[in-house]
């Protein structure tokens, strides 16, 4: 097995990377516009990018064991990139291999940052929301921060609900 199928591999995975990056940005423009259809098709289309790179990555596993069965190692370790080029000895293979790494190690983290930021943007939502349906439903925060005495509750035994039924 050449390095060049290794290379073949990891160019691919990168462009799924790269469409799972402007799924991520499309996904916070979703979020931030409250458009919840959005986000479901957005997150489906995820769970198909997210497919491909597990099939993805086993063919680079694969491809990687081959490679070390090519030079003689006959370990099962899963060795990273930079270690596999240092049993690359045409120059040009391990420039591309290197410089295919580097591309994928930017865009992965550039993709962790954009999920963290959309993370943080959904946990703000859903404290929204929360916050939204405490204030429909009567629930003060000032009520529960302070003793008062059951029979000072005229008679209800628990939180007022969004219509009160009595006179």
């Amino acid at each position: 097995m050449t390095v060049q199928t290794l290379i073949d591999i990891l160019q691919r995975l990168e462009l799924v990377y790269n469409d799972m990056l402007a799924l991520a940005e499309d996904k916070r423009q979703a979020i931030m516009s409250n458009d919840v259809d959005a986000v479901v098709q957005l997150l489906n289309r995820e769970s198909k990018g997210m497919k491909s790179i597990e099939q993805l990555e086993r063919e680079r596993v694969e491809a990687a064991y081959a490679f070390l069965q090519s030079r003689g190692v006959k370990s099962q370790l899963e060795l990273t990139l930079t270690e596999l080029a240092r049993l690359v000895f045409d120059p040009e293979e391990k420039a591309g291999l290197l410089e295919v790494q580097s591309r994928l190690s930017r865009t992965l983290q550039e993709l962790k940052v954009k999920n963290d930021l959309n993370q943080q943007l959904l946990v703000q939502s859903l404290d929204f929301i929360d916050f939204s349906l405490d204030m429909l439903t009567g629930k003060s925060s000032q009520d529960e921060a302070t003793y008062h005495h059951p029979s000072d509750r005229g008679g209800s035994t628990g939180r007022p609900g969004l219509f009160d039924t009595r006179a």
